[in-house]
Formats: C-alpha cells, sequence, structure tokens
C-alpha cells in the first residue's frame, strides 16, 4: 500500500471543492430565466442547423425565374433534377433569383452559428493561453504580449476584412489560399477578438497569481506549467465562459455585416447578412427577402445576449446568492 503525500492531499482538497463548485454554479445558470429562455431558442437553432438537410424544402442554391418574388403561402412547381415536377408551398416566398427563402434561410443557420462559435472558440483559446502566461510570468513576457494586443487593437479590423474581400474577390490571394469565405472570417474574428478575452484573463490572474493556494503550490514544488493550467485555469472557467457567450453574438453581427458589404460569404453559399443585402433594392415589393432573415438574426443574436446576461448573473460571486 503507498502512502498519501501532501500533494495528493491537496489534489484531493483541490478536486472535491471544484466539483462542488460546479455543481453550485450550475444550479446557479439553470434556475436563471434568462438563461433558460437564451437556451431553449439556441438549441432550437442548434437543431435547424444540423438537421437543415431535412428541413430544406428544396435545394437553397436552386434558382428558378418563373418563381421570382412569390410571396410566402404562395404555391410553386418544382421541376427536379431526374425532370419530374413537385407542387409545394413556399412558406416564406422566393427572392428575386425564384429561389426558396424558407430554405436558404435554414441553411444561413448554419453558417452564422459555424463562423460564431468556431470563430470565438479560436479567439478565445488563444487569448486564454496568452493571458495566462503575460499575467503569470510579468516582466517582459508580459510586455511584449500586452504591446502587440495594442498593435492588433489598432486595427480596423472591418477595414481589413474590406480590404482582403476586395482584393481577393476575384482569383483569392497566396495562389487561392485567401478568398471571401468561412475561413476568411474565422481568421479575421479570431484575429480581433482575441485581444479582450486577453486582458480579461491577464488582470484576473495578475491578482490570482500570489492567492494562497497559488502559494502553497509553489511550496509543494509544482511547476510553472502545473500552477497556471491545474490551479489557475480552473478558476476562470466562469468569467472566460461568460464573456465568450457575449463575443458570439457580436462575431454573428460582424459575419453578417461583412456578408452585407459583399465580402463575407460569397453566393450561391446562404447567408443572412448576403439575403439582407441582396433583398434591400427589392424591399417594397418583396419585403419578406428582408424580414425572415433579419428576424432569425435577430433571434439568435438576442439569445446568445440573454444566456450571456443570465450566466454573467448567474456566476458572479457579488449577485450569486
Amino acid at each position: 500500500m503507498s502512502a498519501t503525500t501532501p500533494e495528493d492531499i491537496v489534489d484531493s482538497a483541490a478536486i472535491a471543492s471544484a466539483s462542488t463548485k460546479r455543481r453550485s454554479l450550475f444550479a446557479l445558470a439553470v434556475r436563471n430565466t434568462s438563461v433558460i429562455f437564451g437556451g431553449a431558442i439556441l438549441i432550437v437553432m442548434l437543431a435547424i442547423a444540423l438537421l437543415a438537410p431535412f428541413l430544406g424544402t428544396v435545394d437553397p442554391t436552386r434558382i428558378d425565374p418563373a418563381a421570382r418574388n412569390k410571396k410566402p403561402g404562395t404555391e410553386i412547381t418544382f421541376r427536379l433534377e431526374d425532370g419530374k415536377t413537385v407542387t409545394r408551398t413556399v412558406l416564406m416566398g422566393t427572392d428575386s433569383l425564384g429561389r426558396d427563402v424558407y430554405s436558404r434561410v435554414i441553411y444561413g443557420t448554419r453558417v452564422s452559428l459555424i463562423v460564431g462559435v468556431v470563430g470565438t472558440s479560436i479567439a478565445t483559446f488563444i487569448g486564454v493561453t496568452l493571458g495566462v502566461m503575460a499575467g503569470f510570468f510579468r516582466g517582459w513576457v508580459d510586455t511584449a504580449l500586452s504591446r502587440i494586443t495594442d498593435v492588433v487593437l489598432s486595427v480596423p479590423i472591418l477595414l481589413l476584412g474590406l480590404g482582403i474581400g476586395a482584393a481577393c474577390s476575384v482569383r483569392g490571394c497566396l495562389s487561392g489560399a485567401i478568398q471571401p469565405g468561412v475561413r476568411e472570417l474565422l481568421f479575421l474574428i479570431a484575429f480581433a477578438t482575441w485581444t479582450y478575452i486577453f486582458r480579461i484573463v491577464r488582470g484576473l490572474v495578475l491578482s490570482m497569481r500570489e492567492r494562497e493556494f497559488v502559494e502553497a503550490s509553489r511550496a509543494l514544488g509544482a511547476s510553472n506549467a502545473r500552477i497556471m493550467f491545474r490551479e489557475i485555469l480552473p478558476n476562470l472557467i466562469a468569467p472566460i465562459i461568460v464573456y465568450a457567450t457575449l463575443l458570439i453574438p457580436l462575431n454573428i453581427l460582424f459575419e453578417a455585416a461583412l456578408s452585407f458589404l459583399g465580402v463575407g460569404i460569397r453566393p450561391p453559399t446562404a447567408s443572412w447578412g448576403q439575403m439582407i443585402a441582396a433583398a434591400t433594392p427589392i424591399f417594397n415589393t418583396a419585403w419578406w427577402y428582408m424580414v425572415f432573415p433579419g428576424i432569425a438574426l435577430l433571434l439568435t443574436v438576442l439569445a446568445f445576449n440573454l444566456l450571456g446576461d443570465g450566466l454573467q448573473d448567474a456566476l458572479n460571486p457579488r449577485t450569486a446568492r
């Protein structure tokens, strides 16, 4: 039978404390009305994105000049690839090219969630890693990373996106490696938003590195990597989740703005911002082409904001009861 070391006792106590804390934070979160309401909307949006091939009535990229600008509820006969015809009711009407608005809104959900969630996840990973290092080591590491952050914050990200989109829209840049689309948007989002996560994490680590549990770990001979990622990082989970959740709707709006300006998601891929831009000239005659993607964008952004605000209230130790 092996002897129990002081490190084992500290680890066991830390694990038990962290487990109890996670359970209490989860209980606080699920009792929050904003979290419940926002989470319910996001679950529906996620289900729509995953089931888009089954929920979409027709191919969202299919053009039918004979079905241009049809009102919602109109019955339209579509000709399939095998030559057969099928009559369906367009729930949200059609656009100026005869494409089904309902199917394009459904598939646009995928683009918005991928860009918002994946882009924010990449930015959060970069910001947390660099923020923990800067706050823990301080000195020249903190100075160098902070100056890099200042430089990135000085870059007008919307103008950068417009420049990349305009320069690389035809043949792409760097032998086609850079061109408007999902990859460009993910790069821009990660490049622009990791700095905010970095500053928050850096400030929290600076105040946390002198706490008693960190000093105890140092006294037990723990390495810097263990202290940073096993002792300090678990205590940052709550604020990281809250701020990342609030960043996602901003990034979704950023994608919609670039697509609206014509340098984000390119046709024929469905995007809510692109649909709103295309609907602007024909709004007086085909209002539905702008209204339905606008409602979808509004609900998604609202859901993430409600979830973020609710998590902030539930996980903030000053307001949690």
